[in-house]
């Protein structure tokens, strides 16, 4: 099969297209920018186009070849042109749902997917890191970057396929799970689910689509790794394996516990220096509480905290939340909000507006991802500060690129 996949360099699409090239499918792609896993991609001699997707590149490989299949990200217009002219040449178009629901199915693997409000990415690279020292064979995808591993491979060996399964666009809906293990339900995704009640739903009709369900509400004294949510995350895993390994679950712990984290889930990018990709209240609440148990363990003199919201349209859904999740700072650099998939109509709430929500405003301070933030945070690493980027957007290059990583 001749797939191409449009947004083939970032963390959505990009592992599909590993699977799919382990598989021995031939790939080919896409993307407007190099994205998280381009260098992945490019590692495995992947032809792909990065520039103005004006679908030459696709018309020029569907002449070489046909195209099967177009597989491309939610983030995809309806009118983009690569999407226009697959649609004109007659080729089968869809999201990653649909191919990657075909391809488990077709490959007959038994799927443990992992979904939840927060916790769902770490709590899958936990899944691969375990059952990989464990010497279990999986095929798996997971979206982000990993360091000690590809974000996807196909085993042809393997029984299990592991996925971080994302509720955004109803995209866990297409799948039938062997294993649902559900890390945490809050609300989110406003421009998706009009209300709780709706979101909520979608999980409830997603565990009714399982065989099993794993909903871990407790932690696992055992397990020892920095931070409440991340112990929490990892008893998760350690139920899932249980379900499946009935080994010494001793075995399990101890991998668990060397787990070496996952690129953006509170990820050590420089000395004192973390990137993060908590974007909602929950997740900024249980990320404070992990960097202030680091920072009492080590020994730095203060915490430092630059966020970068996500959607102005989320913001007006949950800037009411804000108001404890950041108890535990010393000082927040509050950025202006990422903007993406936006309501015109929605007045765009400002640094200033969020940081005035906030029980402790006084150490809030708005920013901006420029020289002025990137000399304060040099001199607080310097001076023994803890800083922690929380983000899902840009910020997290510019931050590497002000630690010269």
């Amino acid at each position: 099969m001749r797939v191409y996949f449009s947004g083939i360099s970032g963390t959505g699409i990009g592992p599909l297209a590993e699977l799919a090239n382990d598989a021995g499918y031939d790939v080919t792609g896409s993307d407007l920018m190099r994205g998280a896993i381009a260098d992945e991609i490019d590692g495995r001699g992947i032809e792909v186009f990065y520039g103005k997707q004006d679908g030459l590149f696709l018309q020029k490989k569907h002449e070489e070849a046909p195209i099967d299949w177009f597989v491309y990200t939610s983030a995809l217009p309806s009118n983009h042109p690569e999407l226009l002219l697959a649609q004109k040449l007659g080729i089968k178009c869809s999201k990653r749902d649909e191919f990657l629901a075909t391809f488990v199915e077709k490959q007959n693997l038994k799927m443990i997917a992992v979904a939840g409000t927060h916790g769902k990415t770490t709590t899958t690279a936990m899944l691969i890191w375990a059952m990989r020292q464990l010497g279990i064979p999986i095929s798996y995808a997971v979206g982000t970057t990993l360091g000690w591993a590809p974000g996807a491979h196909y085993s042809s060996d393997a029984q299990f396929f592991i996925y971080e399964a994302d509720e955004y666009d109803r995209n866990f809906l297409a799948y039938h799970p062997y294993i649902a293990a559900i890390t945490s339900v809050d609300y989110d995704h406003p421009d998706i689910y009009p209300t709780v009640e709706d979101y909520r739903s979608a999980f409830a009709q997603f565990e009714s689509q399982s065989t099993n369900v794993v909903k871990n509400t407790t932690i696992d004294e055992r397990i020892n790794l920095v931070g409440e949510l991340r112990r929490k995350d990892a008893s998760c895993a350690l139920q899932v394996i249980k379900t499946i390994y009935p080994d010494d679950d001793q075995k399990v712990i101890d991998a668990i516990n060397k787990f070496p984290g996952a690129g953006r889930r509170f990820e050590a990018i420089a000395k004192g220096v973390y990137s993060d990709y908590g974007h909602h209240p929950a997740e900024i609440k249980a990320t404070v509480k992990m960097a202030t148990e680091l920072k009492q363990r080590d020994g730095y003199k203060g915490l430092a905290i630059i966020y970068q919201p996500h959607q102005n349209v989320r913001q007006h859904e949950v800037y009411k939340d804000y108001h404890d999740a950041f108890l535990g700072a010393d000082k927040i650099f509050w950025l202006p909000t990422y903007l993406t998939r936006e309501n015109p109509n929605l007045e765009i709430l400002s640094p200033e507006f969020l940081i005035n929500t906030l029980d402790n405003k006084e150490i809030g301070e708005a920013a901006a991802t420029d020289d002025v933030l990137a000399e304060k945070i040099r001199q607080l690493q310097a001076d023994g500060w803890l800083i922690v980027l929380m983000t899902a957007g840009p910020a997290d290059t510019w931050l590497r690129s002000v630690f010269g990583v």
